[in-house]
């Protein structure tokens, strides 16, 4: 009893952490259902080849980067400056130069976006998350979260391509927290395939009606 105490006052700190992320929606009741059902996403979940055992996985490698986000973050934003094709989409229509306040509106939610991840919690609530991640980097929401002027859409090329860097980076923060490699390639394998997936789903707003 007391063990699930303490569990729900972790989970519930966590959530409420969470909650004070400007813009971030995830249990928000505004948010669109997803066009995707639950069904058609068990289908792509077989497609990519996830399981019982990658959620597993991944719920080992919440608690193993929890501590290691802003370091997580550090990496991949340090990606994204040094290639101003990328660091574009940041950029304010006004000033032509990336808008440091929507930089870091951003990274707050992409912090929370490793832990939402490692969760392995994907449940219709999720799903829909999922559709306004895509939104937003398409253009019926790109900037409106935040409410800046930014360029209109993230190009569709860079979703995809993003897989790469995100999943190759992070294995080196699986490794950190004393577990097995074998543990390590079991959270490392969950991660690309979540990763895919979830590009997949973010990739809505950019296929024709009936196409996707």
């Amino acid at each position: 009893m007391i063990r699930w105490t303490v569990l729900s006052v972790l989970i519930c700190g966590t959530l409420a952490l969470a909650q004070e992320i400007p813009g971030y929606d995830y249990h928000s009741k505004s948010l669109a259902k997803s066009p995707v059902s639950m069904e058609e996403f068990g289908l792509l979940k077989q497609a990519v080849l996830f399981g019982d055992a990658d959620a597993a996985a991944l719920k080992m490698s919440h608690d193993v980067l929890n501590d290691q986000t802003e370091a997580i973050l550090d990496v991949w934003y340090g990606f994204v400056g040094s290639h101003p094709h990328l660091v574009y989409y940041f950029n304010s229509t006004t000033t032509n130069a990336s808008d440091g306040e929507y930089l870091a509106a951003v990274r707050k939610r992409f912090g929370q976006w490793i832990l939402d991840t490692a969760r392995g919690e994907y449940d219709q609530t999720w799903l829909d998350y999922q559709y306004e991640i895509g939104l937003r980097h398409a253009k019926a929401k790109k900037g409106k979260t935040d409410n800046v002027a930014t360029v209109s859409h993230v190009s569709f090329r860079y979703l995809p391509a993003f897989i790469i860097p995100i999943t190759y980076t992070i294995k080196p923060f699986l490794a950190k927290k004393g577990h097995s490699a074998e543990d390590v390639e079991k959270m490392w394998q969950a991660w690309q395939k979540s990763v895919t997936m979830q590009t997949i789903l973010w990739s809505y707003p950019y296929v024709k009606d009936g196409e996707f």
